[in-house]
C-alpha cells in the first residue's frame, strides 16, 4: 500500500492517495496443487477446486477422522472415516457454482462398493451425476458433467464391515466456465439503468486487484469462490494479459484501467498542464488506443476506466482559477479518450474514476461521451446516493473502491493519530458499502471493493482482505455480500478490547504492556504475534517483528523501540487454517525517565554552528536544552561539530541523555571542563546508532560538551535534547 495523505475537505466523499507502484504483490496466497495430481493427472484446463474448502459429513469415526481431512491435500496421512453403517455421506462446498469435470476418490481400506456423486446449488436439493455399483477401492477417477456449488459422495453400500474411509476427495473443473460473452452495454433510462453482458443483466461484484498480473492464475479461483465476478486494475499494458486470461478461465471480467497524471489523489502522481501540454495528451491517446485494440476482443474485458482521482489530484499542482481551468481541461481530455475508445471498441463502456462526488460536475460539463461515472468512496459511501440526486446527474455510476473508513475519515486517538477501526468494524464497513450500492437500484451498477491485496504493512493491514495471504473478517464479509452466505467456512479469530499500557508514555527501549481478548469462533488453537509499525514515527510503513514476551492470558510485555514518537502496535492472531484476526492501537514512545535533576535545562547553550533556515529550522543550540523533544538543534553538514552547555557552576554529574534526531553522531566524545577552556574526556564512542544514548559517568564540572567527529548520515548533527543529570 502507499502513503495515505489528507485529502481536500471539498465535497462529501474524500479519498486517500495511492500510487500505481503500491499495487505489487508480496507473495503467493494459494499453494500449487501439483502434488495432488500424481495418481490421475487432470487435463490442462482443469483446476483442483476442493482442496481446503469447507467439508462436512454425515458422521465421523472420531475427532481424528473429520470431513476436513479428506480435502486437506494429504493423500496418505489424514483421512475421513464414517461410522460403520451404510448411507453415509461426505460433501464439500466450493464457494460458488462451478463447472465440474472430474471427481477422484482415494479410498482407504474401508471403501464404498456402491455410491453416487451428487451436485447441488443450495446444499439441499441434489442431483446425481454419476453412480458406481461395483467399486473395488483404491483410486476411483470419475468423469462427470455438471455445474454446482456443492459436491457430495453419497454412500449406498459399503465394501467392508467398517464404514467409508477416504484419504482424499478431489473435485476438478472450472476450466470450461468462460465469462459471459457478448457486447457490454449500459441500457435503460434515467434512474432505471442496468449493465448487460450479451444482453443479460450484470451487476458488478468486484474487488480491486493487488497481486502481480503474472500471479493471477494462483488467485482467481479464490476470488471466484468468494462470488467475485469482476476485478479492477489501474493500468493496462502488455503485462495485463495473464490477468485477463486467468479471469476468463475462471469466469470473471476485468475493468481495464488507464493511468493519467496526477493520479491517486493528494500526494502522488505528477503535474501535467492539460490546457497546454498537447504532447502528453497525444501520447496518452496513442498509448490507450494501442491497448484497447489489443484487448477489445478478449473475453474477460468488461469496460475501460480512464484515470484515477486526477480531478482531486490536480489541487497539488494548481490553485484558484488555474485549478478550475485544469480540471475542466482534464475532464475534456477524458472525453477525448472516451471518443477514441468508442471508435475502436463500440462493444465496451467507458468510465472515469475520481475520489469525490465533487468531481462529477466536471464530467457532466465536459465528458458527455462517458457511458457512466465511477468513484472511490469509503466511510461516507452512503452519501453518494444523496449527492447523485442533488447533482441532477443523468448517468449511472460504479463504486470503484469502497470499504471501511479510511485514515482521513476517522477521529484521532489520544496520541493524535487516526484511530484505526477494528477488524469487526472493518468487516461491517464492507457490508455497509455493499448495502449502500445495492440500495441505489437502477443507478449504482455495482462495485469493486478495496482491496484484494497481499501487502503486510501499515496500509495493507488497514485495507487488505488477505495480508500475507491470511483471510480476515473483511474477506468473509465480502464473500457473504457476494455469495449470500459463508456457511461452512472456518472463520478468523476475533480480537476485542485491545489495550496498551502506558499508551502515551512508553519509555524507549523498555517494556510496555499489550493485552486483548482473543476468541476463535471455530474453537481452533490460536497463535498470537506482535508487530510494530513506525509509519508515524519515522515514515517506515513496514510491519516489523516486535520483541515481546507472553505474560499469559493474552497479555504481552513488548519492548518499545528506541525511536521516539507514535508507533502502531499490532496483535495478529492466527488459527492455523489460513485465517487471522488483526487489531492495532497506537503507543507513544518517550525518552526514558532519568532520576535526578536535569542540570542543563534552560541553561546557556552554544554550538559550533546551527541551521538557520532549512525544513523546520531555525534550530539554535538552545533547542537542545529546552526540555521539549519537539524542537531540535541542527548543525552544518560537516565534521567536526560541537555543542556545549554551561551549568553555571561546578556540579556533580551522573547521567547524560541524548535524544537524537535522525541526523545522529556515529562517533563523538563527552568532554567536561571547569573553565570552558581546558577539557577532559569522560566518554567516547565510535558506534553510535542514533535514537537515544544514555551515558553514565561520575564526575564534577561546570561545562559539558559533545565533541562530534563523525556523522551517521549525510546531514549534519541534530539533537532534540541534551540532558545532564545530577
Amino acid at each position: 500500500m502507499s502513503s495515505i495523505a489528507d485529502p481536500t475537505t471539498r465535497g462529501r466523499v474524500r479519498k486517500r492517495a495511492r500510487t500505481t507502484g503500491s499495487l505489487i504483490s508480496l507473495g503467493a496466497l494459494l499453494a500449487t496443487s501439483a502434488t495432488l495430481l500424481t495418481s490421475a493427472p487432470a487435463t490442462a484446463a482443469e483446476t483442483l477446486l476442493s482442496q481446503g474448502k469447507p467439508a462436512t459429513a454425515s458422521s465421523s469415526e472420531g475427532a481424528a477422522w473429520t470431513a476436513a481431512a479428506a480435502v486437506d491435500g494429504d493423500l496418505t496421512g489424514t483421512r475421513w472415516s464414517s461410522q460403520w453403517s451404510d448411507a453415509q455421506w461426505l460433501q464439500v462446498d466450493l464457494g460458488s457454482s462451478t463447472n465440474i469435470s472430474r471427481v477422484v476418490l482415494n479410498w482407504e481400506g474401508a471403501y464404498g462398493k456402491a455410491y453416487d456423486i451428487q451436485l447441488s446449488d443450495n446444499g439441499t436439493d441434489w442431483r446425481t451425476v454419476k453412480s458406481v455399483t461395483a467399486g473395488d477401492g483404491g483410486i476411483d477417477d470419475l468423469t462427470v458433467t455438471g455445474t454446482g456449488r456443492y459436491v457430495r459422495l453419497q454412500g449406498v453400500t459399503r465394501g467392508t464391515g467398517y464404514g467409508y474411509s477416504l484419504w482424499e476427495f478431489r473435485v476438478y473443473g472450472g476450466g470450461t466456465n468462460p465469462p459471459p460473452g457478448g457486447a457490454v452495454k449500459v441500457t435503460g433510462s434515467q434512474g432505471n439503468w442496468q449493465l448487460t453482458v450479451g444482453g443479460q443483466p450484470y451487476t458488478v461484484k468486484g474487488l480491486t486487484w493487488g497481486p502481480a498480473m503474472a500471479d493471477a492464475p494462483r488467485y482467481m479461483p479464490d476470488l471466484r469462490s468468494m462470488g467475485v465476478n469482476t476485478v479492477r486494475t489501474w493500468g493496462t499494458d502488455a503485462s495485463s494479459k495473464p490477468l485477463l486470461d486467468a479471469a476468463a478461465a475462471n469466469g470473471l471480467k476485468v475493468m481495464n484501467g488507464f493511468w493519467l497524471q496526477p493520479g491517486g489523489g493528494p500526494g502522488s502522481g505528477g503535474c501535467v498542464n492539460y490546457v497546454t501540454d498537447t504532447a502528453y495528451r497525444n501520447t496518452m491517446l496513442t498509448e490507450f488506443a494501442k491497448w484497447v485494440e489489443t484487448y477489445k476482443s478478449h473475453p474477460a474485458t468488461l469496460m475501460w476506466n480512464v484515470g484515477n482521482e486526477s480531478v482531486l489530484g490536480l489541487q497539488n499542482c494548481y490553485g484558484g482559477t488555474e485549478l478550475e481551468a485544469q480540471r475542466n481541461a482534464y475532464a475534456t481530455f477524458v472525453n477525448d479518450v472516451a471518443k477514441r475508445i468508442h471508435s475502436i471498441d463500440p462493444d465496451h463502456p467507458v468510465t472515469s474514476t475520481d475520489a469525490w462526488t465533487g468531481a462529477w460536475p466536471y464530467y457532466k460539463r465536459n465528458a458527455p461521451d462517458l457511458d457512466l461515472y465511477s468513484m472511490n468512496s469509503y466511510g461516507d459511501i452512503c452519501g453518494v446516493r444523496q449527492d447523485w440526486v442533488e447533482g441532477g446527474y443523468n448517468k449511472p455510476y460504479l463504486i470503484t473502491e469502497g470499504g471501511p473508513a479510511g485514515e482521513w475519515e476517522v477521529p484521532d486517538d489520544a496520541n493524535g493519530i487516526p484511530d484505526e477501526p477494528t477488524d469487526v468494524q472493518k468487516a461491517d464497513g464492507y457490508t455497509k458499502a455493499w448495502n449502500c450500492v445495492t440500495g441505489h437500484q437502477g443507478v449504482a451498477l455495482g462495485a469493486t471493493l478495496f482491496h484484494y491485496g497481499l501487502e503486510h504493512d501499515f496500509g495493507g493491514i488497514w485495507f487488505n482482505l488477505v495480508p500475507d495471504g491470511l483471510k480476515r473478517l473483511s474477506y468473509y464479509a465480502v464473500k457473504k455480500a457476494y455469495n449470500g452466505t459463508t456457511a461452512g467456512d472456518n472463520t478468523p479469530p476475533v480480537i476485542t478490547d485491545m489495550t496498551v499500557t502506558p499508551a502515551s508514555a512508553a519509555p524507549a527501549g523498555r517494556e510496555f504492556t499489550v493485552r486483548a481478548d482473543i476468541r476463535d469462533p471455530d474453537g481452533d488453537q490460536v497463535t498470537p504475534k506482535i508487530y510494530l509499525s513506525g509509519n508515524y514515527a519515522n515514515g517506515d510503513k513496514r510491519l516489523v517483528d516486535a520483541q515481546y514476551r507472553s505474560l499469559g492470558n493474552n497479555t504481552f510485555a513488548v519492548t518499545a523501540p528506541e525511536k521516539l514518537g507514535v508507533w502502531k502496535v499490532y496483535i495478529q492472531a492466527e488459527d492455523g487454517r489460513g485465517n487471522a484476526g488483526i487489531e492495532t492501537k497506537s503507543v507513544k514512545v518517550v525518552a526514558p525517565p532519568v532520576t535526578g535533576t536535569n542540570l542543563a535545562l534552560n541553561r546557556p547553550t552554544t554550538a559550533s554552528s546551527a541551521q538557520a533556515s532549512y525544513g523546520d529550522c531555525p534550530c539554535p543550540a538552545s533547542n537542545a536544552t529546552d526540555g521539549d523533544t519537539g524542537t531540535r538543534w541542527a548543525s552544518d553538514w560537516s565534521d567536526p561539530q560541537w555543542i556545549q552547555v554551561d551549568l553555571g557552576s561546578a556540579k556533580p554529574i551522573r547521567t547524560l541523555q541524548l535524544v537524537w534526531d535522525p541526523a545522529y553522531a556515529k562517533s563523538y566524545e563527552v568532554q567536561v571542563s571547569d573553565n570552558g577552556t581546558t577539557w577532559r574526556t569522560v566518554h567516547t564512542t565510535t558506534t553510535g546508532n542514533g535514537d537515544i544514548d544514555t551515558v553514565e559517568t561520575a564526575t564534577t564540572a561546570r561545562y559539558v560538551k559533545l565533541q562530534l567527529t563523525a556523522r551517521g548520515t549525510g546531514w549534519g548533527y541534530s539533537l532534540h535534547e541534551f540532558g545532564v543529570y545530577s
